[in-house]
């Protein structure tokens, strides 16, 4: 089971100093991955469904995530995720493969659609195009990361007669990782994607998942789809070994853990420290 450590990029640990020390505590602990959370704007007053107050900072992705290749040597970088509807995907793209270069290939692209509508107003992003703006860019982008003369004629996005270059450094490109717990999400990760990613799951909830991904695999005509796919969960409540073992024989490949939120006036540095550390004693990793 490969292991995960989910929001470095959030709340209080979004400071450079913070974010390096508990990047590099990660990958001595022996995790395999480290993820960044996305929301570019949040809804001031908070207002259901959005996940967080208006005042919690979240530093971009790709910022983020291109400051940890430039600290970290084996960690693996993980987006998780980029909410690709607000994005233009040939700017994206780039910036994408870059980090892939600089980290020497261990990016990887974890993908979602979005579910606040306010945040898509903000951006100016009609919201009801955000499944299919999301499948389209995906396309995109796996046509600049893999063709030499690059080609794409779509609704929302169109090119020809032009390079972009580097390519990324893993091949064919850096694994596109597709998160949503709905019928139009594991259709999205059967479709378009090389793996899948659930938040915030018990094992009943990601088992309801893996079926679904399996199902939709089915309906497109392609079971070998869901073989292929690389499951990854983050699970919710605190993870004991036992637990670990449920989620692997349900046939999840990776756990992305998500710490609790330090005390009232803990430092939140020394908290995620001891989490790192208390979850690889208590799973075994490292």
């Amino acid at each position: 089971m490969k292991i995960g450590y989910f929001g470095f990029n959030n709340g209080p640990l979004g400071r450079p100093e913070v974010m390096a020390s508990l990047l590099r505590a990660a990958e001595e602990a022996g995790f395999e991955s480290a993820w960044t959370g996305e929301h570019v704007v949040v809804i001031d007053p908070q207002e259901p469904p959005s996940p967080v107050p208006p005042d919690f900072p979240i530093l971009d992705t790709v910022a983020s995530l291109s400051f940890a290749a430039a600290v970290t040597k084996t960690l693996k970088l993980g987006a998780g995720i980029i909410l690709l509807a607000q994005r233009n995907p040939v700017v994206l793209a780039k910036e994408l493969t870059s980090i892939d270069l600089l980290s020497g290939g261990r990016l990887l692209f974890g993908v979602g659609v979005g579910y606040v509508e306010r945040e898509f107003q903000a951006i100016g992003v009609p919201y009801a195009e955000r499944g299919a703006r999301t499948s389209e860019h995906i396309e995109a982008i796996r046509v600049l990361w893999t063709r030499d003369k690059p080609v794409f004629d779509g609704r929302f996005t169109r090119f020809s007669g032009i390079q972009q270059k580097p390519m990324p450094v893993q091949k064919p490109h850096p694994p596109i990782i597709i998160g949503g717990m709905s019928p139009a999400g594991y259709r999205r990760a059967i479709v378009h994607g090389d793996g899948w990613y659930g938040f915030n799951q018990d094992e009943s909830a990601a088992a309801e998942s893996i079926e679904g991904l399996r199902r939709a695999a089915a309906e497109a005509g392609d079971p070998g789809r869901f073989d292929a796919l690389e499951i990854s969960v983050t699970p919710r409540g605190p993870m004991t070994a036992d637990r670990l073992k449920r989620f692997e024989d349900l046939g999840v490949s990776r756990l992305i853990l998500l710490p609790e939120r330090p005390a009232q006036g803990a430092d939140p540095l020394d908290a995620a420290r001891r989490f790192i550390e208390r979850s690889a004693q208590t799973l075994s990793i490292g």
